[in-house]
């Protein structure tokens, strides 16, 4: 079943491309978002400690895991090498 959310943001963005690209990027930083807090996760590390390790400030380990920055497939690529794993990325 399409939730009411569901068929706005699919409603505004047939009738919008510039909100449909906002859209679409607000879902690629949620799932970035949820990807690198369960990563962080399964190393059992605070943010502090995480971003010690791959090298990036604390404030933008924060600002992934909240949805907040644009973050770059160069950012995911990177703290994936950090962390030893590697980074897919899928059309769907």
């Amino acid at each position: 079943m399409t939730s009411k959310t569901e068929k706005y943001l699919n409603h505004r963005s047939a009738n919008d491309p510039q909100f449909a690209r906002l859209a679409q990027q607000e879902g690629f930083n949620l799932e970035a978002a949820v990807a690198v807090r369960q990563l962080r996760d399964t190393k059992h590390l605070s943010q502090r400690d995480f971003a010690k390790l791959v090298g990036k400030p604390q404030s933008t380990i924060a600002r992934i895991e909240t949805g907040q920055l644009n973050v770059s497939v160069k950012v995911l690529s990177e703290i994936a090498v950090a962390v030893g794993k590697q980074l897919s990325i899928q059309f769907t």
